[in-house]
């Protein structure tokens, strides 16, 4: 499993690519059920990516310092996940999706705040 958490490479690689087809679908840029499955596929993908990372970093490497910064960041990026999903679901039966934008927005800054706060990620705080 060291591949998984050698280097976050592939996790930002699973989110990039998910938050783009999020946005695309979204945008109602490509309407078929194929890129909403696909960004299924990709959540999944993220979950095992962070969690493999999660295990191996909070459990492993956890210091005062950091606290529950990794479970911080895992908490909001399953909240992310469900944002992404709800906005989705209820664009689709045409209900007003504000507050979960408002919501995703805000569980987006703070899991790249975040993740990039912990030590395994780059050092820009």
């Amino acid at each position: 499993m060291e591949f998984l958490t050698s280097t976050t490479h592939l996790h930002i690689t699973t989110w990039v690519i998910g938050l783009i087809l999020f946005f695309l679908a979204a945008a109602g840029v490509v309407k078929s059920k194929g890129v909403h499955m696909a960004l299924r596929l990709f959540y999944v993908l993220i979950i095992i990516s962070g969690g493999a990372l999660y295990y191996e970093w909070a459990i492993n490497f956890r210091t005062d310092e950091t606290g529950m910064d990794y479970d911080m960041k895992f908490m909001f990026g399953i909240l992310l996940i469900g944002m992404m999903e709800m906005i989705l679901v209820r664009q689709k039966k045409n209900k007003s999706t504000t507050i979960f934008w408002g919501l995703f927005v805000l569980f987006l800054l703070l899991t790249l705040f975040y993740g990039l706060k912990l030590p395994i990620n780059f050092d820009l705080f």
